[in-house]
C-alpha cells in the first residue's frame, strides 16, 4: 500500500507541473469567418467575424440563429438575390453593442442590392375585410417568397436585434415589382426585441412592419429612398420611441400610415420622432406627389408625440396629410390620429388633404397640438451609427 501512495503521489507532481507550464501558453483570440446559405435547420451561433450570406437564408420553426457582436455579413449581388428571412416559429439573436454592431452589408455597396432582414412571427393582423365586413387576419408576403403570415399570439417572440445596421437592402425580385426592405417584420409579437437599429440608403422602406404588435427603439433610417417608415395590415406596436429619418437623394414619405382600409379600434403609439429631408432630395420616381413627412391613408391612424420635422418643402409637400375622406372621417373626426407636440422648423403646410376632394380637415380638440420646443429622437452616437466614417446622428 505504501509503493501505490507513493506512486500516486509522484503522479500528481507531473501533472501539477504539466498544469502549470499550461498558464504559460497564449491562446489566440477566435475569429470566426465563411458563407452562410440555405435553411438553417438546427440551432447555431456565429461568433464575432467576417461572413458571406448566399441566397435567401431561412432560419426554420424551433431554431434559434444567433450573431454575436462585431460581426459582418456581406452579400453579393452578382451571385443572385441574398436575404436572411426568420420563418414563423422561429428566431433570430444578434447581439451587437453601441462599441460592436453586427452589420449586414452588401459588397458593392449598391442600394436595393439584396434582400435585408425579413422576420415572420405570429402576431395578429388585419389585412383588409371582406364583402360583409369581416376582417381578414391572413396575407400573403410582397417580397416574393409568398409566405402567408398574421397569427394569434400577441405576445409571440421571434428573438432579439440590438444594435444591427442593414446597409444598401431593399431588392426588387422576380416581377420587379415584389419588393424587400431594410428590416420586414411580417406580424410579428410584442415579445421580440427591436433596439438600435440602422437602415442605410435601401432601395425601398428602412422600417416596414406588416401587422403584428412589436415595437422598436433606436430606430435609425438613413437615405432610403421609398419611405422612412411604413406600416400596413393594423399594426399596433405600442411602445415606440426615437426614431429618427434622414432623407437625402432621393425619398418618399418620412413615415407612412395604412391600415388596409378597416376602420381598427386600436392604434399605434410612436415617442420622440425626428423626420428631416435634406435640400436637393427628390422622390423616388419622377413626378411622384410621395413627399410629405407624415401621410395618413386607408384608414391608418395613431398616436405621435414629440415630433421635429424639417426640410419638407417641395411644393405642395406638407408636414401631415390625410389622403382621402374615408380617413379623415374615421380616423381623424373619430379621434384616432394625435400629433402632439409637433416641431415644424421650415414652411411646410402644418396639414392638408388631397385637395382634390375638398374635404375639411378639423382635429378634436388637443388630437392636433404644436410646439417650438419639441426636441424630437433622442440618441446616443457611436459606432453603431457611423458608416464608412459618416455620423449617421450628425444632423439630429
Amino acid at each position: 500500500m505504501k509503493k501505490i501512495a507513493i506512486s500516486l503521489t509522484f503522479l500528481s507532481l507531473i501533472f501539477a507541473s504539466c498544469s502549470s507550464s499550461d498558464d504559460d501558453i497564449v491562446t489566440p483570440p477566435v475569429s470566426g469567418s465563411g458563407e452562410i446559405t440555405g435553411d438553417i435547420t438546427a440551432s447555431k451561433t456565429y461568433i464575432k467575424g467576417t461572413y458571406t450570406i448566399s441566397g435567401t437564408v431561412r432560419v426554420k420553426k424551433d431554431v434559434t440563429l444567433t450573431f454575436e457582436a462585431g460581426s459582418v455579413i456581406t452579400a453579393d449581388a452578382t451571385n443572385g438575390p441574398d436575404a436572411l428571412l426568420v420563418e414563423k416559429d422561429g428566431k433570430l439573436i444578434v447581439a451587437g453593442t453601441a462599441a460592436e454592431p453586427v452589420v449586414f452589408t452588401e459588397k458593392s455597396k449598391t442600394p436595393g442590392s439584396w434582400g435585408g432582414i425579413i422576420i415572420f412571427g405570429d402576431a395578429p393582423i388585419v389585412s383588409g375585410k371582406t364583402a360583409d365586413g369581416t376582417p381578414i387576419t391572413t396575407a400573403t408576403s410582397e417580397d416574393g417568397t409568398n409566405i402567408v403570415y398574421g397569427g394569434s399570439n400577441a405576445t409571440h417572440s421571434s428573438g432579439s436585434l440590438k444594435y444591427v445596421r442593414v446597409e444598401y437592402a431593399g431588392k426588387k425580385i422576380l416581377d420587379g415589382n415584389s419588393e424587400m426592405n431594410g428590416f420586414s417584420f411580417y406580424a410579428v409579437g410584442s415579445g421580440t426585441v427591436l433596439e438600435n437599429l440602422v437602415a442605410y440608403k435601401g432601395a425601398d422602406d428602412g422600417f416596414e412592419f406588416y401587422g403584428g404588435t412589436v415595437s422598436g427603439k433606436n430606430l435609425v433610417s438613413y437615405g432610403n429612398t421609398d419611405d422612412s417608415f411604413d406600416w400596413q395590415d393594423g399594426w399596433q406596436g405600442q411602445s415606440n420611441t426615437n426614431w429618427y429619418a434622414y432623407q437625402t437623394g432621393a425619398g418618399n414619405f418620412g413615415m407612412e400610415i395604412e391600415a388596409k382600409s378597416v376602420n381598427n379600434a386600436f392604434f399605434p403609439k410612436v415617442s420622440n420622432i425626428t423626420l428631416r429631408r435634406a435640400v436637393g432630395t427628390t422622390t423616388e420616381a419622377a413626378g411622384s406627389v410621395e413627399y410629405d413627412a407624415i401621410q395618413f391613408k386607408k384608414e391608418g391612424n395613431g398616436e405621435y408625440s414629440n415630433i421635429v420635422i424639417s426640410g419638407y418643402t417641395t411644393t405642395n409637400a406638407v408636414a401631415v396629410r390625410i389622403q382621402e375622406s374615408t380617413t379623415n372621417t374615421n380616423q381623424v373626426a373619430g379621434g384616432k390620429i394625435k400629433i402632439l407636440n409637433a416641431k415644424i422648423e421650415d414652411a411646410a403646410t402644418t396639414l392638408t388633404g388631397t385637395g382634390a376632394t375638398g374635404f375639411t380637415i378639423t382635429f378634436p380638440e388637443g388630437n392636433f397640438t404644436t410646439s417650438t420646443t419639441a426636441t424630437g429622437a433622442a440618441l446616443t452616437p457611436g459606432a453603431w451609427a457611423i458608416v464608412d466614417g459618416v455620423n449617421l446622428l450628425e444632423k439630429l
